[in-house]
């Protein structure tokens, strides 16, 4: 089986994203109105090194089917869930901002991609 079709199978669970952060003008964001998408959410605090001298800790690792966008925010349920403002991400209890999106190809491709979204981020050191 194909990776590409693995992630769609096991994708099975339901995330809303807000995506297309934009600066707002006053120090905040705007985003895309929020939209359902399938991921594989894992909870697990993990330490990661961003490069040489830093290092993050995320509270989640989402695997997903499409592409996603830094910045961007990511709840693991249903847009029926949301009791707040679903405009705006920061107002969701249970919505978290995505820190990093790995984008890694498949060996021998240009087309096949395995992508992975980085949640609850935060930087030390």
């Amino acid at each position: 089986m194909a990776i590409d079709k693995f992630v769609k199978r096991v994708c099975v669970q339901t995330a809303v994203y807000w995506g297309s952060p934009t600066p707002d003008g006053y120090g905040g964001l705007t985003f895309d109105d929020p939209v359902e998408i399938a991921c594989r959410w894992e909870d697990k605090t993990e330490l990661n090194r961003e490069d040489i001298a830093r290092n993050f800790t995320c509270k989640s690792e989402v695997l997903v089917t499409q592409d996603l966008d830094v910045n961007g925010w990511l709840y693991l349920g249903e847009l029926t869930d949301l009791d707040s403002n679903p405009d705006n991400p920061k107002e969701v209890e249970g919505a978290y901002v995505i820190g990093r999106f790995d984008k890694i190809p498949m060996i021998k491709s240009t087309t096949i991609f395995v992508r992975k979204a980085f949640i609850g981020w935060q930087r030390q050191g």
